[in-house]
């Protein structure tokens, strides 16, 4: 009994001979698709990696609100003119304020460089692409 892979196989290449389908390697098709999804897993692990750094800078910034707060609630002591409270409360604000825009500032770094990082590696594969599919029609 014949293989009905086999058969099945055979029909194609006949169907392909009697319409002059040029031939394809399938091994350089599998070798591209390999590159393409390293590429692809090179990319998404950057992109990773920089959730990863996120997220560290957020609990960061978490455990040092926690700190500043408990520093200032233990250095808070109502006591003196309502002007010199207000002043201490105005400069803990101000303190605050530019550490939040510091660390927003931070965080957009970090998310902008693992952006780019993935995208550069996807850049780069599309390129080489390119210049696979060049060389190959070139020796035709």
């Amino acid at each position: 009994m014949a293989d009905p892979s086999q058969a099945f196989t055979d029909m194609f290449r006949k169907i392909g001979e009697q319409l002059k389908v040029p031939s394809f390697d399938m091994t350089k098709i599998m070798e591209h698709h390999q590159k393409n999804f390293e590429a692809m897993t090179r990319s998404w692990q950057a992109m990773a990696s920089g959730a990863t750094e996120l997220a560290s800078k957020q609990r960061e910034i978490f455990e040092a609100a926690v700190r500043d707060i408990t520093e200032m609630a233990k250095d808070f002591k109502p006591s003196g003119s309502p002007q010199e409270i207000l002043a201490k409360q105005t400069e803990f604000a101000k303190k605050a304020m530019e550490a939040a825009i510091a660390n927003t500032r931070d965080m957009a770094e970090l998310v902008q460089k693992s952006g780019a990082e993935a995208v550069t590696i996807i850049q780069g594969r599309m390129k080489e692409s390119y210049e696979e599919i060049k060389a190959h029609i070139e020796k035709k």
